[in-house]
């Protein structure tokens, strides 16, 4: 079986991010949308909350699964038995850090082979930091985000603004 790991921190899941998820499932026979956890990031939604919000949006796609890993993504995986790491990328500006993380990776083990995935054209300026900034600001986020990730963030940001 063809497995290929997602990862990111998806904090939250975007149509950008599907668009690349849905992509992959006609190429791999398993898509792991795995969440990253990052301790130098201060992310809005919990890691749970993103497996939960990640594991709704993808429901429609049979092949593809949301999981969760600490530590480093190259033992992730190994350890998922996956041949190959999916990265998306939007804009030229993000090649350099997609490019050094991919040489990283395989400095750490040379076997994680790195694949570069555009999203469609009409996602290419969509990132998670933008949808929050828009929600926060009370910017309508319907055309970058499922509903039920639109509804969560509502809530999350209510609560913070108390």
């Amino acid at each position: 079986m063809r497995t290929v790991i997602y990862a990111g921190s998806f904090d939250p899941i975007t149509y950008g991010h599907l668009d690349v998820a849905a992509r992959a499932g006609k190429l791999f026979d398993r898509v792991i949308v795995a969440v990253a956890r990052n301790d130098s990031k201060t992310p809005l939604f919990t890691v749970k909350e993103r497996v939960a919000l990640i594991t709704r949006a993808i429901r429609g796609l049979p092949n593809v699964e949301a999981d969760a890993f600490p530590g480093l993504l190259v033992d992730y995986v190994i350890k998922r038995r996956a041949q190959a790491v999916l990265r998306g990328l939007r804009a030229v500006s993000d090649f350099e850090f997609e490019f050094q993380l991919a040489l990283m990776n395989r400095k750490l083990n040379d076997q994680v082979e790195t694949i570069f995935m555009m999203p469609k054209d009409t996602y290419t300026f969509l990132s998670s930091r933008m949808v929050k900034e828009i929600a926060l600001l009370g910017g309508d986020v319907r055309p970058f985000v499922p509903p039920h990730v639109r509804q969560a963030l509502q809530r999350k940001l209510a609560r913070s603004q108390i």
